[in-house]
C-alpha cells in the first residue's frame, strides 16, 4: 500500500457504528473498530459475543443492517466475498473448504475470481510458499495432506489474492505447536511487509504472544480494548465474559481403582477413502483417572471413538472391554447399559437433534433401562413430559445452561450452551465410564471451564474419564495421564506433569517412543 493511499488517521480499515439485526435480535450493536497497517489485531469475545457475524460483514458474506465500513480513507460497500477481495481483504475460515479428491492448485483455482491456467497457479502459489514459509506441492491431492498443511492452502490461495487485510479465525486449533510456531513466524513477516491481520482465537496465550492490540465484544458490542501483551490471561478472559474465570480444581483427584475401559491391540480399517485406519491401539483408565489423548485432527479421533463408543462395532468382543465386559461387537446401548456414557464431537445431527426441545433429545439419549423413568409403562409407552422435563431443567441448572425458553429447541441455543446441555446429559446418568470427543471445540471460555471442571469432578466421584481433544491447554488443565495419537497410532500413555508441550507436539508428529503398541497403554 503507498502512503497516497493511507487515510489521515493512518487506519486502513474503520468500522463506524456498525449493526446487524436477525429479526429482533441484534448480532452486532454499533460496532467500532479500527485496524492499522501493519498490525496484528485480535478480535475477542464469548461464543455468540458477534465475532463471526462482524468479520462475515467485512467479507461480504452478510450485508449490514446499518453503519459504515471505511477502507483506505473511503466508504466501503462490500457487497460480496470476490468485492472484498477486490478491495484487498482475504479471509481464512476456522472449517476449511477444500475438496479432497482434487489437488492443491485446483481448490486454489476454484477460489480465484478471474480464469487463471492450473501451471500459472501451481507456479505462484509454490512461489509464495517458499516466500512466506508455507511448503506445499501444489500437485499434491488434498486426501493425501495433514490438516496442517490444509491449512497451508488456505493462507496461500488468501495471499494469492495480495490482500492488505487477511481475517484468520482459529487458525491453530488443528495445529500441532512446532506447526503454529511457523504460522506465526508467517504472520510477523506478513506484518513486517505492512500487512494487516485480523485475528480471531480463544487461544489468549497466542493473543499475548503475536497481537499488539485486541478488541473484545461482548453481547453484540464493543466492551474493551487492550494491548493484551500488557494483560494477563486473566484480566483478557474477564474482559470477555465480564467476571472472572474459575480454574479448574483437582482436590481430591488422585485416588484410583479398578481398570473401567480398556482397549487392547485393536486395529480397524478406514471405512472410507478418506478416513484414517486405527493401528493397534492399546489404553486402559481407571476409575478416577482422566486420561486425555491429544492430536491433530484428522489422525484417528472420530474413529477411536466410534469404536469405543460402539457406533462402529469390531470383529471380537475382547478387543474393547467396559468395566470389565467384553463388548467389541455390542452396539452403543448394551455399553450404555454397562454405565458408559458418550458426548461425540458433533453437536447438531449427532449429538443432537437441532429441530427437537431439549427434553426431547434427553430422552433419546437414554437406553432403554434409563427410559423407563421417563416412560409411563404398559402396552403402549407415553413419555410423562413433567418428569423429562424437570430432568432437562436440573440438567441446565447444574450446567448453567442459557436458553431463551424453558425447553427450546437444541438448535436455538449457542453452541457452547448446547455443548453444556450434551455434557451435562451424559453426567446426570452419572456414568462410570464417560467417553468424550473435543468436549470445549468453539466454546468460550466460561462455558469451557464449566465443562472441564465437571469432568474432572466425575473423575474424582470415582469415574473412568477418556477425554479425545485438540486444544492443549484443555488438555494440561483437566488430564491426570497424557497420551497422543498421530497416523491412527496411538502413544504410551504418561504422566500429565511429566510431559512438556514440545513432546507432545513431537508426539503428534508421529515420533513414538521405542515402546511397543502391542503393550496396553495405561494411565499411572
Amino acid at each position: 500500500m503507498s502512503s497516497s493511499d493511507v487515510p489521515a488517521n493512518g487506519a486502513l480499515l474503520s468500522v463506524r457504528k456498525l449493526t446487524k439485526l436477525f429479526g429482533s435480535f441484534t448480532a452486532c450493536n454499533e460496532i467500532d473498530l479500527e485496524i492499522q497497517p501493519g498490525e496484528i489485531h485480535a478480535l475477542l469475545g464469548e461464543n455468540g459475543a458477534g465475532k463471526s457475524t462482524l468479520v462475515k460483514m467485512l467479507f461480504g458474506v452478510l450485508e449490514p443492517t446499518h453503519g459504515e465500513i471505511v477502507w483506505q480513507g473511503k466508504p466501503a460497500g462490500i457487497e460480496s466475498p470476490g468485492a472484498a477481495r477486490k478491495l484487498g481483504i482475504g479471509m481464512v475460515f476456522q472449517h476449511f473448504s477444500l475438496f479432497e479428491a482434487l489437488t492443491v492448485a485446483e481448490n486454489i483455482a476454484l477460489s480465484l475470481d478471474d480464469k487463471i491456467p492450473i501451471a500459472k497457479i501451481s507456479e505462484e502459489a509454490a512461489k509464495l510458499s517458499r516466500t512466506y514459509g508455507l511448503p506445499l506441492d501444489p500437485n499434491a491431492h488434498v486426501a493425501d495432506l495433514s490438516v496442517g498443511e490444509r491449512q497451508r492452502i488456505e493462507i496461500v490461495r488468501a495471499l494469492l489474492q495480495n490482500p492488505e487485510l487477511i481475517i484468520l479465525d482459529e487458525p491453530t486449533s488443528v495445529l500441532t505447536p512446532q506447526e503454529a510456531d511457523r504460522m506465526f513466524e508467517t504472520l510477523f513477516q506478513l506484518r513486517d511487509e505492512g500487512r494487516s491481520v485480523l485475528y480471531i482465537s480463544h487461544r489468549l496465550e497466542e493473543v499475548q504472544r503475536i497481537c499488539s492490540r485486541a478488541t473484545v465484544l461482548r453481547h453484540g458490542k464493543v466492551t474493551g480494548a487492550c494491548d493484551p501483551r500488557q494483560e494477563t490471561t486473566g484480566s483478557l478472559a474477564r474482559m470477555m465474559v465480564g467476571s472472572d474465570v474459575a480454574s479448574v480444581k483437582h482436590e481430591g483427584l488422585g485416588k484410583t481403582g479398578d481398570i473401567q475401559l480398556e482397549v487392547a491391540g485393536l486395529s480397524a480399517p478406514a471405512r472410507t477413502p478418506f478416513a484414517m485406519s486405527l493401528k493397534n491401539v492399546s489404553l486402559r483408565v481407571r476409575a478416577g483417572e482422566v486420561l486425555a489423548i491429544a492430536g491433530v485432527a484428522g489422525n484417528g479421533q472420530g474413529e477411536l471413538f466410534d469404536v469405543i463408543s460402539g457406533e462402529y462395532t469390531v470383529p471380537s468382543d475382547n478387543l474393547v472391554h467396559v468395566r470389565g465386559r467384553p463388548v467389541g461387537t455390542k452396539g452403543i446401548n448394551a455399553r450404555r447399559l454397562l454405565g458408559a456414557g458418550f458426548v461425540p464431537e458433533e453437536r447438531h445431527g449427532h449429538a443432537a437433534v437441532s429441530a427437537l426441545k431439549l427434553s426431547d433429545n434427553l430422552v433419546l439419549a437414554r437406553n432403554q433401562s434409563d427410559r423407563k423413568t421417563f416412560l409411563s409403562g404398559g402396552f403402549l409407552n407415553v413419555i410423562r413430559h413433567g418428569i423429562v422435563k424437570q430432568a432437562a431443567k436440573r440438567i441446565c441448572e447444574a450446567m448453567d445452561v442459557r436458553k431463551s425458553g424453558e425447553d427450546p429447541a437444541a438448535g436455538a441455543l449457542s453452541g457452547g450452551n448446547l455443548q453444556k446441555f450434551i455434557v451435562g446429559r451424559e453426567l446426570d446418568r452419572q456414568p462410570s465410564v464417560l467417553v468424550v470427543n473435543q468436549p470445549t471445540w468453539g466454546v468460550d471460555a466460561g462455558a469451557a471451564s464449566r465443562i472441564r471442571q465437571a469432568l474432572v469432578d466425575l473423575a474424582r466421584d470415582g469415574s473412568a474419564v477418556l477425554v479425545i481433544s485438540q486444544d492443549l491447554d484443555e488438555i494440561f488443565e483437566v488430564a491426570t495421564d497424557i497420551a497422543v495419537i498421530s497416523e491412527g497410532r496411538l502413544s504410551p500413555s504418561y504422566p500429565a506433569g511429566e510431559l512438556t508441550r514440545e513432546k507432545i507436539g513431537l508426539l503428534m508428529g508421529g515420533l513414538h517412543e521405542s515402546k511397543t503398541h502391542s503393550e496396553p497403554v495405561h494411565a499411572h
